[in-house]
């Protein structure tokens, strides 16, 4: 039986100007208030940098957390366009993601760059949600669990813990493109991440750690998906920018 508490993180990517961000953030926030203990998960809401504040002020007070999507590895200096994670603790994240597919493949991130933002985050206070996964060309060259493996030990830091650090597997073929692997191919995948932390944080370390999954999770694959041993919540794109949507997610929870 799990114990970990489910975490259904939202991603907004690049979209949303302050008007949608907000009633967005207003929407999710009223839901998780008038849920009250009932809500079985955690929730996150990660917005665009240019509306983490506003967000962090909709949904103060209550149960929804706001993470960034991204920081650099260093505390401040000449890095233009870029933002340190104490700037984003300034502004109310808790969270931050690093190591999403669309930054590896469009920034060209490698394991070490996502490992020094994660040691980043940690060292800000934050927690790190570290996003690894496989090509649709290396899962059909039958590398998934290696490809997976390697990313995971490359971009966890040396003193990752559960209560700092979240792990999003995230095949890359299946975000925003409505397939999913199998429920065999994602349990298969979260059993390797669980058993390969064992390694690296001990037993009981691994235990705790929450493992997401992130790839067209939505509200109707979400309940299937969610209740898959090492499946401890989603990490989602399209279905958080709809109330409805993220939150029919957050009630798929066991």
């Amino acid at each position: 039986m799990k114990t970990r508490r489910p975490l259904i993180a939202g991603n907004w990517k690049m979209n949303g100007l302050r008007a949608d961000g907000i009633a967005l953030a207003e929407g999710v926030a009223a839901k998780a208030k008038a849920a009250g203990a009932a809500l079985a998960c955690d929730l996150l809401v990660c917005p665009p940098f240019t509306l983490i504040a506003d967000v962090a002020r909709a949904v103060a007070g209550g149960p929804v957390a706001v993470g960034g999507q991204d920081c650099h590895a260093k505390t401040s200096g000449a890095h233009t366009g870029d933002v340190a994670a104490a700037m984003l603790g300034d502004v109310g994240c808790r969270y931050v993601i690093v190591g999403h597919s669309e930054r590896r493949t469009d920034h060209g991130e490698t394991d070490a760059v996502v490992n020094a933002k994660a040691v980043a985050a940690n060292a800000a206070g934050l927690i790190a949600i570290i996003c690894i996964g496989e090509t649709e060309a290396e899962r059909d060259a039958g590398r998934t669990i290696e490809v997976v493996a390697g990313q995971f030990h490359g971009s966890l830091p040396d003193g990752a813990t559960a209560a700092n650090t979240v792990i999003a597997y995230e095949p890359v073929w299946a975000i925003g493109t409505g397939r999913t692997p199998t429920n065999a191919e994602v349990a298969e995948v979260h059993a390797m991440i669980r058993a390969e932390a064992a390694k690296r944080l001990g037993a009981d370390g691994a235990r705790a750690l929450k493992v997401l999954y992130g790839g067209s999770m939505k509200p109707s694959n979400a309940k299937e998906l969610l209740a898959m041993d090492d499946v401890d919540g989603g990490l989602i794109g399209g279905a958080s920018l709809k109330v409805d949507d993220f939150w029919a997610i957050a009630q798929s929870c066991p």
